[in-house]
């Protein structure tokens, strides 16, 4: 199950945007956010492929969903303009963003290039 996070849980478990300026990441590996709206087709068509994927990639990668239309303050935080927005941050190093319904080889791909999690 995907964990649905809301400005104080993306504080202790992302990032402290009000603590802290420059970037700092709070987890502890590495994650996804998915910027999501319900009314949103292309969303979802991506949410089982991301199930899928917190299945296979369990204690490795957390994958986690924000709701735009609830959680206005973080989708400014990090200008989302167009949905589904995915938002890759590894344990080290800045996070990178992604705009659209990613196939599950390309969130693969991803996976290995920008989080440095392999499957193999």
């Amino acid at each position: 199950m995907l964990e649905h996070l809301t400005k104080e849980t993306f504080k202790t478990k992302v990032f402290d945007f009000e603590t802290n300026k420059d970037w700092k990441f709070e987890g502890n590996k590495p994650c996804l956010i998915d910027f999501y709206a319900d009314w949103c087709g292309p969303c979802k068509a991506i949410a089982p492929v991301l199930e899928e994927l917190s299945k296979e990639y369990d204690g490795k990668i957390d994958i986690y969903k924000v709701d735009t239309e609830a959680e206005r303050e973080l989708s400014g935080m990090f200008g989302i303009q167009s949905i589904p927005s995915l938002l890759f941050i590894p344990s080290e190093g800045q996070p990178q963003m992604a705009q659209g319904a990613l196939p599950k080889d390309t969130l693969k791909k991803a996976f290995k290039d920008v989080l440095k999690v392999n499957m193999d």
